[in-house]
C-alpha cells in the first residue's frame, strides 16, 4: 500500500510541476487577471481566427451552434443599434464580446442571443484604456456603436464621440490582430455643422480613419424600430399632449431606416471580402420624409385626428439658455435627452439624407425596408381600444359595427 501511495503522489507531483511550467509559459488564468493576461496574451484569440484577412475557423452550417470565425468586440451594445448588432452575429455562431460599464445586469438581455459561451459580458470604462485592451484581446472585429444624443455631466460630445473613438480605434491598430474595425456614425455628420453633435461625429469619423486606415464609416440615417426615440416620442405626444409640437417650419428632410437594416449592413461589412475597407457609406432608408410628413404618418398610424403646432426656433432657443446655464453649472443629472436643450435644437432644421453619389446600402448587398409593415408596426400598441382600431376608427363606425370589441 505504501509503494501504491508513493507512485500515485509522485505522479501528482510530476502532473503539478508539468502544470507549473505551462502556467508560466501561458499566464495566469483568465478569471484570475483577466486585464493582465489581455495585456501580455493580446493576439492570441485573433492570431488563430484570421490569415490575411480572412475568417478561417469556420464550420457549421451557419446557424448559432456553428462556427463562423468571427470573434467581435461590440462597443455600445447595450444601446438601441447594438442588441440587434449582437443578435446578428450571434445567430450565425460568431462569438461576441459585449462590453458594458454600470450594472451587470445592463448586458444580461443579450446573453440569449447567442449559444452557450458565446455572448461574453466585459466591464470596461472608455476611460480606462487597460479595460478597452482585455475587451478587444481575443477579437478580430472591433464595432464601435458608443454615441450620444446630449451631453451629461460627465460625458461631453467631445468625450463620447470623438474620445472614444480616438481609443477605439488606436488601441485596434496597436493590437494588431483587428481585421475589421466599424464606425458608426450618422448622416447630416460635417466638420462645419452649426450642430455640435453633427460636428462632433464627423470628427470622430476622420479620427478613425487616420488611426485605423482600414476602417469602415456607416453613416446611419434616423433609425426607426420598437425602441427608438423618433416615432415612439410623438406617438407618446400625440396621446398625452393637446397637440404635438414641431420646431421649426417641419420641411428639414430626413432618411429614416429600419434599425435591423442598419444591423444587416454593419454584419455585411464584417462580412464581405474586403470591398468595404477604407469606405463610407450612407444608410439612409428608401424614401426621404420632411419632419411633418413624418408626424404626420404618425398621427395615420396610430389612428388619432392630426394635431401639430409649428413653433419657430427664437422661441425654444430662448427657453433653452437659462435651462443649459442650470445643467451645465449645477451639474444636474439628465437622464433623457430635453427637447428644450441647444444639443437637441441645433439639430431640428438640418437634412439628414444621403450625400449624392455615396456609397449606400445597395453597395453592401442589403435591401432596405421601407416605413411599413414590420418597421412601424410597434405604434400599433398606441392605437386606442387595440391594434385593430383607433380613435378615428371607432369614430367613424356605428355602435352595431363595433359589437364584439371591448375598450
Amino acid at each position: 500500500m505504501d509503494s501504491l501511495d508513493a507512485v500515485e503522489n509522485a505522479e501528482v507531483g510530476r502532473e503539478w510541476r508539468i502544470l507549473q511550467e505551462l502556467m508560466k509559459f501561458l499566464g495566469p488564468p483568465m478569471g484570475l487577471s483577466m486585464v493582465g493576461y489581455s495585456l501580455e496574451f493580446g493576439r492570441y484569440g485573433s492570431s488563430l481566427a484570421v490569415r490575411d484577412g480572412r475568417y478561417i475557423i469556420s464550420k457549421g452550417t451557419g446557424g448559432r451552434s456553428s462556427v463562423s470565425g468571427i470573434v467581435a468586440t461590440v462597443f455600445g451594445c447595450t444601446g438601441f443599434l447594438g442588441r440587434y448588432v449582437v443578435q446578428q452575429l450571434a445567430k450565425m455562431g460568431s462569438q461576441v464580446m459585449v462590453p458594458y460599464r454600470g450594472s451587470e445586469d445592463s448586458p444580461r438581455h443579450l446573453k440569449l442571443m447567442g449559444d452557450l459561451g458565446q455572448i461574453v459580458p466585459m466591464q470596461f470604462h472608455p476611460r480606462d484604456e487597460n479595460s478597452i485592451k482585455a475587451a478587444i484581446a481575443k477579437s478580430n472585429v472591433v464595432i464601435n456603436l458608443i454615441g450620444r444624443e446630449f451631453e451629461t455631466r460627465n460625458f461631453t460630445f467631445d468625450d463620447v464621440h470623438i474620445g472614444v473613438t480616438e481609443a477605439l480605434s488606436r488601441l485596434s491598430k496597436q493590437h494588431g490582430g483587428i481585421v475589421r474595425y466599424i464606425q458608426a456614425s450618422c448622416l447630416g455628420a460635417s466638420i462645419t455643422s452649426s450642430a455640435k453633435y453633427f460636428q462632433t461625429k464627423a470628427i470622430a469619423d476622420e479620427i478613425a480613419l487616420r488611426h485605423f486606415p482600414q476602417t469602415t464609416v456607416l453613416r446611419a440615417g434616423p433609425m426607426v424600430g420598437t425602441e427608438d426615440r423618433l416615432l415612439n416620442v410623438w406617438a407618446q405626444q400625440a396621446k398625452n399632449l393637446p397637440f404635438v409640437p414641431i420646431f421649426g417650419n417641419g420641411e428639414t428632410r430626413l432618411q429614416p431606416a429600419f434599425v435591423m437594416d442598419i444591423a444587416a449592413a454593419i454584419v455585411a461589412a464584417v462580412k464581405d471580402d474586403g470591398s468595404s475597407l477604407g469606405r463610407t457609406y450612407d444608410l439612409g432608408g428608401p424614401d426621404v420624409y420632411t419632419v411633418e410628413d413624418l408626424a404626420m404618418m404618425v398621427f395615420d398610424i396610430i389612428r388619432e385626428r392630426p394635431r401639430m403646432v409649428k413653433i419657430p426656433l427664437l422661441f425654444p432657443k430662448m427657453a433653452a439658455i437659462p435651462r443649459d446655464y442650470v445643467m451645465k453649472n449645477l451639474r444636474l443629472p439628465t437622464s433623457s435627452r430635453s427637447f428644450l436643450s441647444r444639443d437637441y435644437l441645433d439639430t431640428v432644421e438640418i437634412d439628414q439624407v444621403n450625400a449624392d453619389g455615396a456609397l449606400s446600402f445597395k453597395d453592401l448587398g442589403v435591401i432596405p425596408r421601407q416605413l411599413r409593415g414590420v418597421t412601424i408596426e410597434h405604434l400599433y400598441a398606441f392605437r386606442s381600444g387595440g391594434p385593430g382600431l383607433g380613435t378615428t376608427v371607432a369614430e367613424e363606425q356605428s355602435s352595431d359595427d363595433m359589437t364584439g370589441y371591448r375598450f
